[in-house]
């Protein structure tokens, strides 16, 4: 597996998409990355020469791109952020509610986690 900016991409898809999997990097950017790399977005990430992969890991570090451990950082402060000055998103995320609006009487399992439900009669269900 070839290793760009501390990612394992996989080596058996295209290039296009293997870049996808770098935190920060869609289906667009890598396609500008490849153009302006001028690499063809078909070849496969294991035909890659170590000279292609330093120009792909240039072009991303110049680029002024916010991938992996810096765009993490920033969406988490950003997050903290709305926290601390108390509004409302910042709420919903304190409360691990979902905070761009949808409906919670019913679904929003995910955010919520599993139904909290009368202990005793969880218990009697069991026996």
């Amino acid at each position: 597996m070839p290793r760009l900016l501390g990612v394992d991409i996989p080596k058996e898809k295209r290039i296009e998409i293997s870049l996808t999997y770098i935190y920060g990097v869609g289906r667009y950017l890598s396609n500008q990355i490849l153009k302006e790399a001028q690499i063809s977005p078909d070849k496969r990430a294991k035909d890659l020469t170590e000279e292609e992969i330093s120009r792909i890991v240039n072009i991303i570090q110049k680029g002024n791109y916010k991938v992996e451990g810096d765009l993490r950082r920033d969406i988490s402060q950003n997050i903290k952020r709305l926290m601390d000055i108390g509004s409302y998103r910042g709420m919903r995320h304190k409360r691990g509610l979902p905070c761009r609006g949808q409906r919670t009487r019913t679904n929003a399992r995910t955010r919520k986690g599993p139904r909290k439900g009368n202990i005793a009669i969880a218990k009697a269900k069991k026996e």
